[in-house]
Parts: structure tokens; sequence; C-alpha cells
């Protein structure tokens, strides 16, 4: 009953009329009419999210044909009314013994059940919704009908008033831009609606479940970017919302959310900062196993290298970055002026800039400290570095459950994705479902985060197609790469049991590798000038204290014979 609830959003626009009368009769006949099962109905039918909306407007707004009501009233969606009312002509022929309007009549009984569906407040008569539900469901019914599967074969038969729309392969443009629309979430009419219409064309309900459900399965078979699925499950057409929802329940597994995991104790292996955030010593990154009694040796020299970084080192540092060091500029346009020296002058000055440029951006990224963290691209290597350090890709011909990483055999399975012009627009409306309907954890969701994650580039792309996990039915890998890359964007974080299983074996077998580890190690201590001067100059000091300690404890001169000056 959350759909007759009028929020804020639900309230007409500046220059829409609003009829006063009619809102209270609807909600008069809300609240003292009682739905025919006695059971409540759940919203299933909502608007885009607004953050996933302004990424891509066009992705979830139809272009083509208007199911349903929210797009009903468009003046570009009036293009296709003649195709439906065709539709309906022929539906009506179908029809036993009953005229079209009677079939309404019947609609208009399950208005509360329709209404009840949808997220918006729909401000328009029962009898509208009626023929509006009738019209819409006749030309989706013959649409799908060309998918229809009947004892594992596909039907063939197209109306003469559609062929203008399908040919024989089912793929035309018009034909196309009708299958993106049909697919999003704002595009949907309830299932049981289609149930009600094709129970008036056969003798029992069950026939009429058994064609719709040939229907979606062959109109899945069409859409759906996982077309390798070894058994496809059965779905009971009864107990789903609409089409998108029947797709959603094909493809994405059931899992139950579980508590906030609390990490255990330790260190994981490759990290280079513990969880109070101090730096790790380069020796637990080169050496994870080491003798009992170097590593505590090793440990000690590191911690009074680390508090000689963060200390006059560091302050030294600052110095010289901070809007006072402006004075370098003197030195630096002298040394630039003497012959032999002015080659020394531009790589300095270029270092000074680098290092206050990066502080900048450092200091600009904390500014706003209770500013809460935005939904980022998950922590985890691409492809072309997966692939470095000898992982493989192998595709699986089972749903998203199937993604799982195996240590020993370093394998990283993946279920084969096919990508066409309208993967985007049903795997984005996907998401967009998940985020609005489901209770869980956002399965799917997980999963365009992870492909995300390990697809940067063309050049991953082509590896997961040479290895058969993406089938590319587009005009490049870069595209591939494009598409992934914007699906960025997520309405909260969500934990998925199996996929961060994943993810983390994925992360704790590349972080163990030695090339990862000597890379990591050359470039946050050697590559980096400030840190490597630091660790030089930490080394020297060391050196020079234990050599100061030494001397003090044993006379120098006698150890190394050396006489004092005479006088």
């Amino acid at each position: 009953m959350a759909s007759f609830v009028q929020t804020a959003s639900s309230m007409p626009k500046v220059g829409e009329i609003f009829d006063e009368n009619q809102w209270v009769i609807q909600i008069r006949w809300a609240l003292e009419e009682e739905l025919e099962d006695e059971t409540e109905v759940p919203v299933s039918i909502f608007s885009v999210p607004r953050v996933l909306m302004s990424s891509d407007p066009e992705l979830y707004t139809p272009q083509q044909v208007a199911i349903g009501p929210y797009h009903h009233w468009r003046p570009e969606m009036y293009e296709m009314e003649r195709y439906k009312l065709a539709a309906a002509k022929r539906s009506q022929k179908q029809l036993q013994k009953i005229k079209i309007h009677n079939l309404v009549e019947q609609l208009e009984k399950l208005e509360l059940r329709t209404r009840a569906c949808y997220h918006k407040y729909l401000d328009f008569k029962g009898e509208t919704l009626a023929w509006m539900m009738a019209i819409d469901a006749s030309f989706l019914l013959e649409f799908l009908r060309v998918y229809a599967i009947k004892e594992g074969k596909m039907l063939s038969r197209v109306s003469s008033r559609m062929s203008h729309l399908v040919d024989y392969t089912g793929r035309k443009s018009a034909h196309n831009a009708i299958l993106k629309d049909i697919v999003m979430l704002e595009n949907q009419i309830p299932l049981f609606i289609l149930r009600k219409m094709l129970e008036f064309r056969f003798t029992s309900l069950d026939d009429a479940d058994n064609m719709l459900h040939g229907m979606l399965m062959g109109f899945y078979k069409e859409v759906s970017p996982f077309k390798l699925l070894e058994a496809l499950p059965k779905i009971q057409v009864s107990v789903c919302a609409h089409l998108l929802d029947f797709l959603y329940e094909t493809i994405v597994p059931k899992v139950k959310e579980q508590p906030e995991i609390v990490e255990e104790e330790g260190e994981e292996e490759g990290d280079n900062e513990d969880k109070e955030g101090k730096a790790k010593s380069p020796w637990s990154l080169l050496s994870s196993s080491g003798t009992n009694y170097i590593r505590p040796l090793c440990d000690q020299i590191w911690n009074l290298l680390s508090k000689l970084i963060k200390g006059p080192i560091e302050t030294v540092k600052r110095l010289l970055l901070s809007n006072r060091a402006k004075v370098l500029k003197l030195p630096l346009t002298i040394l630039s002026k003497i012959p032999l020296l002015s080659v020394l002058a531009q790589p300095l000055e270029s270092l000074i800039s680098s290092q206050v440029k990066e502080e900048g951006m450092s200091e600009n990224e904390n500014s706003n400290p209770h500013e809460p963290p935005s939904v980022e691209e998950i922590t985890i290597p691409s492809v072309s570095d997966l692939s470095n350090v000898g992982v493989r890709f192998v595709s699986t011909k089972g749903n998203l459950s199937s993604i799982s990483f195996d240590a020993k055999l370093a394998t990283l399975y993946l279920p084969a994705i096919t990508l066409d012009m309208s993967s985007e627009v049903f795997m984005r409306n996907l998401v967009a479902y998940e985020a609005s309907n489901a209770t869980g954890p956002l399965v799917f969701t997980r999963y365009t985060e992870l492909m995300n994650g390990i697809i940067d580039t063309s050049e991953d792309v082509k590896l997961l197609r040479e290895r058969g996990v993406i089938l590319n039915q587009l005009k490049s890998d870069e595209e591939v790469a494009k598409l992934w890359n914007g699906m960025s964007r997520s309405i909260r974080l969500t934990k998925v049991p199996f996929l961060d299983k994943a993810i983390e074996d994925v992360n704790k077998y590349y972080n163990g590798r030695w090339k990862v580890k000597l890379s990591k190690f050359t470039k946050q201590y050697v590559l980096s000038p400030w840190k490597f001067l630091a660790v030089l100059a930490g080394i020297v000091v060391l050196m020079l204290l234990t050599l100061q300690a030494f001397c003090s404890a044993y006379s120098c001169s006698r150890v190394f014979h050396i006489k004092a000056p005479s006088i």
C-alpha cells in the first residue's frame, strides 16, 4: 500500500493539473477496499535512483515505446500507439467469446492491486489505468510471442503487422530499440496483468502460465548476457512481479546477507600499512619468514628510521615545500647561471614543484574529514597485472555463483558473458532494480564492481576475450572497457560472501608474489625521492651512532692503531 502515500516526488510539477477530487476518491477507496487475496502487494516498479539516472539518462528512459504509466503521456511515445492499438485488435480476435471491453472490466477489478505495484502516485482514473494496461499488455504479449519456446523449440510466428520490427534473425534497429525499452525499470507492468490476458485465451490458468513461461524464457535467452548457463533455474511466473524481475530472478543467485566481518588479528601479507596506519618496514615486505634473531634487530632499526623520517627530515621537507620556501627560487636562479652547475637547476626545480603539487593534492583530499567516503572502485589488480604474475582466467557455464579463485592453480573463474548493443541498458537497469528492491546483498551490483575493478583498458578486455570470458559483439574492445568503467556508480556498500572471498583470495595471491613485493618496495622506498633520502640519511646517522657507541666503549685509536698527533 506504499504506492498510495503521496510524497514530495509524487506531487505534480509546476504547470501540471492536479485533480483533487480524483485524489480524494482514490485515497478513500484505498483505505476502505481490501485486496482480493487479502495480502499486501509490495511495491516492485520504482523510479530509477537519481545517482544512477544522472550518469546517463538515456539508458534508463524509453526511447521507442512506453509500457505502463510512467512514460505513457510523453508526446514522443505517441508514434507507437497505433502499433499498440493494432496489437490490441488482434488480441481481441484471440479472446474466447468476450470483447476487449469485457477484459478491461476485469482489469478494473484489479485496480487497487495494480496501483500498489507502482512507487509513484498514479494521478488518473481506474478506467484509464485498465485501458492502458490492456493495450500495453496486448502489445507486449505479441512482441514476446516471437521468443515463445515450446518443447525446447522457439516459435517463429510473427504477425504481419510486426514484421517491420522483426526479421528472420530478430535483429532490426527498431526491434533492438524496443528490446532496450521493455527491460527498463520504469517501463514495466505487473506480470499478473499478462497472466490475466492469457487466461482468457486458454482453457486454464496453468496453460496460460506455461505459455507465458515459454515466452519469458525465450526472451531471457535473447537479452541476457549470460547465455551459456548449463541449467536455467525453474522460475514460477506467479511469484514474479514483472518482466525485469523475472530476468533478475533467473540471473542472480539467492544469497543471504551476513553480519559485518570482524578482521582477524595479524597483518595481511603484502600490505604496506598496519591497522594503526603505521608504515611497515621493508624487511617485512622482503621477508615474510626470517630468523628469530635477525627480524627483531631489523624491526628496531626500521623503527628508528621511521622516527627519523617523521622527525627532523619531515620537518625540513615541509619547510622546503611551504610557502616560505619561495626564497629557494633565488638560489636556483643563481645555480642556473653557473656553467658547470646549471645542469642541476632544472632537476631540482622539477623535484620541488612536483612534491609541492603532491602535498597540495593530499591536503585537498583531507580538507573535509567529516564528509562520508564515496563508493569507489573496489581494490583489485587489473587483468593485465594479474596475468603478469601468472594468474589464468577460465570461463564457466554457470551463473554468478561460479565466480571463485583457486590459489593452488592460480586460476580465476568467471562466467562467460556476451556483450552487445543492448547489454549495457539491461545490466544498468538490473542494478537499478536491485538497488531499489533488494533487501539483502546487492549481488549483481557487486559483480559489476568486480568486472569494473579488473578491467581498466582495452588490453584487459582482449585478454578476457581470448580466454572466452567475454564474447564481444560490440565494435571494439575499447567500447567494452568503457562499458564496464562507466558502471562504477552504486547506491550503497554491500557484502557478498562468495564474491568478497574471491576478491580477497586474488589480492592475497597477488600481493604475495615476489615480483609485486619488490615493485612495491622499489616504488615506495627507492623511487620516492624524499623517502629514499630519508632512509639513506637514517642509515648514515645510525652508522655514526653505532661508531660513536663503539668508540665510547673501546679506544678507537688503540683498535685502529691511530697515533695521537705530537704537540
